[in-house]
């Protein structure tokens, strides 16, 4: 009688994990039992038996079965409280009962065309064949629900245990089936803390070019999801180091400015993973993980490339980078199928970063504090973090003095709140008041005056009635505009 080896014992213990997990899921077991009396087999599979084993709950389920859709949904039928059929074209059922969404698929047996990343759907016979053909073994575990059988062909259990991110056919066959799938190997990396296999490195850095198969909008969804994770610097360094990079948000590795003996200055590129890490120590919990701020930590200094100018006696100039970035970060953005608003906070945030270095030792006026805030709009807590998390100086005299100033600033900000409402900054004349005082209908010379007030008030704070009055006429005189009784 053979001695239990240690991945015997991984494997007991993987499927000891899963059985927990499932005693809190009785869903599992109800469809286990319906399919079981029909003579199908089902299996819980993929994320959804990492994630057990992981240690890690959800109320999502994916499970694999023999029963080809339509017998599919007639099991659900009558059982679940709502099912769904806009994945059938490649086998998948969703449903949901008590809350717990559920999507089975019938095994599969693809074949991929080389060209697009859409398979020709095959239905296989067996859940080995089905689990070969998944991206990642961790990925290509499943539990057999009637009969309690933990099914693990491609060591996915041994790679889990040891941190490892392998396909379970060549990394070449996988990634030539779905580009899409070197993506997501860096987005595991970035949420789950593995290492990819040397094997999958080497397929990522040689097959990069192959990502241009993919439309930008998955691709987005990758790296949103990338920059998500709970690892997101090594996650953006695989995609760097391996070219992927290149393909889709090439003003990353541009960062990586040549530094020569005679002009110093900060690596831009280590520079900016500095910030994004801490950036990510800043968020709020309840508001974790941040995307907008994170991508705008990664992105702040993407316009330095194109304004790096050597000055006399080796010193490096970058001037204007924040609004040259924020031009490349909406560009890029939109490219990736990004929303609007993501878009345009990113930018705006990129465009402000700077804002901040012109404040030297509190020389602003209470007029630069109050634009300063209007400028940042919803975005000013984002702000703060982001002018904070730029600060990498070495030099802890230096870092110290950038924190106190910036605390000053934030004090400033709160005492004129306190004072004034700088969130809702209005002209102290309405629109009609405008039209009234000036005998003017709606229209483009109310917009003007409207915005001449809004810009007094930012510079000198609230003013009495009467004195917003006397502004009005005072500019409407100089603008032509004749008030009625002029």
């Amino acid at each position: 009688m053979s001695r239990p080896t240690a991945d015997d014992d991984l494997a007991r213990t993987a499927h000891e994990a899963v059985v927990e997990v499932l005693r809190s899921t009785p869903v599992a077991d109800e469809l286990a039992a319906r399919f079981g009396a029909a003579g199908h087999r089902l299996y819980l599979v993929g994320g959804s038996v990492r994630d057990a084993v992981l240690g890690r709950g959800g109320n999502d389920l994916d499970f694999t079965t023999d029963a080809r859709p339509p017998q599919v949904q007639k099991l659900l039928s009558g059982w679940a409280d709502a099912v769904w059929d806009t994945g059938i074209a490649f086998g998948t059922v969703g449903a949901t009962r008590h809350g717990v969404t559920v999507e089975i698929t019938t095994f599969r047996a693809d074949s991929y065309d080389g060209v697009t990343r859409n398979p020709e759907v095959t239905f296989g016979d067996t859940v080995e064949g089905d689990l070969l053909r998944r991206d990642f073994t961790v990925n290509a575990m499943a539990f057999e629900l009637v009969e309690r059988v933990f099914v693990d062909p491609t060591g996915g259990a041994r790679a889990l245990a040891d941190g490892v991110l392998d396909t379970p056919a060549t990394p070449h066959e996988s990634f030539s089936d779905d580009p899409l799938r070197m993506l997501r190997a860096a987005r595991f990396v970035s949420q789950l803390g593995f290492t990819p296999a040397p094997r999958v490195v080497e397929a990522m850095s040689s097959m990069a070019d192959q990502l241009d198969r993919i439309t930008p909008e998955r691709v987005q969804v990758e790296l949103s999801k990338l920059l998500c994770g709970a690892h997101p610097r090594a996650g953006v360094e695989l995609v760097v180091e391996t070219g992927l990079a290149d393909r889709v948000l090439p003003e990353l590795p541009a960062m990586k400015l040549e530094i020569d003996e005679h002009h110093q200055h900060k690596d831009v590129y280590s520079h900016s993973l500095v910030v994004l890490e801490q950036a990510i120590d800043l968020e709020d919990e309840e508001r974790s993980p941040d995307l907008v701020l994170r991508l705008a930590a990664l992105l702040h200094d993407i316009g330095k490339p194109d304004t790096r100018r050597f000055e006399a006696g080796g010193g490096v100039s970058f001037h204007h980078h924040e609004v040259v970035g924020a031009k490349m970060v909406r560009k890029r953005l939109r490219a990736l199928r990004y929303s609007k608003e993501i878009v345009e906070d990113v930018a705006r945030l990129v465009y402000l970063h700077l804002r901040f270095h012109g404040y030297g030792n509190g020389e602003w006026t209470d007029s630069a504090v109050r634009r300063y805030v209007t400028d940042a709009e919803h975005l000013l807590t984002r702000l703060h973090k982001l002018v904070r998390a730029d600060c990498t100086t070495r030099n802890r005299r230096k870092a110290s003095a950038l924190q106190r100033t910036y605390d000053e600033l934030e004090a400033r900000i709160d005492r004129l709140a306190a004072e004034e409402d700088l969130k809702r900054v209005r002209p102290d004349l309405d629109g009609n008041e405008i039209m009234r005082l000036l005998g003017v209908p709606p229209g483009p010379q109310v917009g003007r005056a409207w915005t001449f007030l809004k810009e007094l008030r930012l510079d000198r704070g609230p003013l009495d009635h009467d004195e917003a009055v006397a502004e009005l006429l005072a500019w409407a005189r100089e603008q032509g505009v004749a008030p009625p009784g002029a």
